[in-house]
């Protein structure tokens, strides 16, 4: 009897403004071990807002493969790009401008590293876990970022969970730390070319979503989940090229953060949906209608860090992304802008 693998077919949906995760599970013989021999697949675009039902069927097209961490070997994790019944890229496919602008500028190398914040709910998903009930909040913000202790952290069940599983499925999972927010949570990945670096971000969302299922936590990416004096949670992106890694890379980084500033109010308009309520000019934000880069700065737009300063070389960091905004968009706008003649929403 011929083995059987387990794909999930993982894909972005055309929800606006912001898009969701779906998935489903296809049941393939075991020699299909590569990416090249997962065949393509169709799903209701009716029912993820990318068809109507006239003319229901969109097509998942494999783009990346991962080992399964939940099913384990020899059982596989497959994101797909969305193509409609053309056979052309679906307009809900940001990741292929992405592709485009990697293959634009690969001269230049650029690398991306991405912080994803995210804020853990009880299954209800109406207060933050572990919150008081009611109308009660939690003790002021000061004590919970890189806490220890139950009194200041709640969920690491299900964060360490997701990490191990990211390591598994050999996502380059740089680390994690609990955030300034109680319930509140970053994990990194990067650095890495693009794709890469989108589509493993989204993989790491898709690995957390649901992992959270077996504890009855879920996790959300609003940019600011609780009004009030309570930080707001971001995608801050890391960028550099082969310049800014080089020697004397820091006038290539203060050029782009330049080029950045040129270009803020079209990036805004692609870095997440109810930005404005984080974009406050508090909580380590510089305010939405104004761009300011600085050194160390983390109430800046970008920030170069001190040990890049001091190195004269390396990366800067782009703290607007919300933690909501698709990396395939931000990572697309940031190339156009740094590397090529400027990123336009038109």
């Amino acid at each position: 009897m011929v083995q059987k693998v387990l794909a999930e077919y993982i894909w972005i949906d055309g929800q606006e403004p912001t898009k969701k995760l779906r998935s489903k599970t296809r049941v393939l013989d075991l020699d299909y071990v590569s990416l090249k021999h997962i065949p393509s697949w169709t799903s209701d675009g009716s029912s993820t807002m990318q068809a109507d039902t006239h003319r229901s069927d969109i097509i998942l097209k494999p783009v990346n493969l991962k080992h399964d961490p939940i099913r384990g070997e020899p059982h596989y994790l497959v994101l797909c790009e969305v193509y409609g019944s053309n056979g052309k890229p679906h307009k809900s496919n940001t990741r292929a401008a992405l592709k485009r602008a990697a293959k634009k500028f690969e001269g230049s190398e650029p690398w991306f590293g991405i912080e994803q914040e995210y804020t853990l709910y009880d299954r209800d998903g109406v207060r933050p876990l572990r919150w008081p009930e009611g109308a009660g909040f939690p003790a002021p913000q000061g004590k919970y970022y890189c806490g220890v202790g139950s009194d200041e952290v709640h969920g690491r069940e299900l964060v360490e969970a997701h990490l191990k599983a990211c390591l598994e499925a050999k996502l380059e999972i740089a680390g994690i730390n609990a955030e300034v927010m109680p319930a509140q949570w970053e994990f990194q990945v990067g650095p890495l070319p693009t794709p890469e670096i989108a589509d493993q971000l989204w993989l790491a969302r898709w690995l957390l979503y649901r992992i959270g299922e077996n504890y009855g936590i879920s996790a959300k990416l609003d940019p600011k989940p609780i009004a009030g004096d309570w930080n707001g949670a971001g995608a801050h992106t890391n960028f550099s090229t082969k310049q800014m890694r080089g020697t004397n890379g820091i006038h290539y980084i203060e050029e782009a953060c330049r080029k950045l500033g040129m270009r803020h109010s079209e990036h805004i308009s692609v870095y997440g949906a109810d930005n404005a309520k984080r974009l406050s000019g508090k909580h380590e934000t510089c305010d939405i209608d104004t761009f300011r880069w600085g050194v160390s700065d983390r109430g800046a737009s970008v920030r170069i860090p001190l040990h890049v300063a001091n190195a004269g070389q390396g990366y800067l960091e782009d703290r607007r992304p919300a933690a909501n905004a698709d990396p395939y968009k931000v990572c697309t706008a940031i190339l156009e802008t740094v590397c090529g003649k400027g990123f336009s929403i038109n």
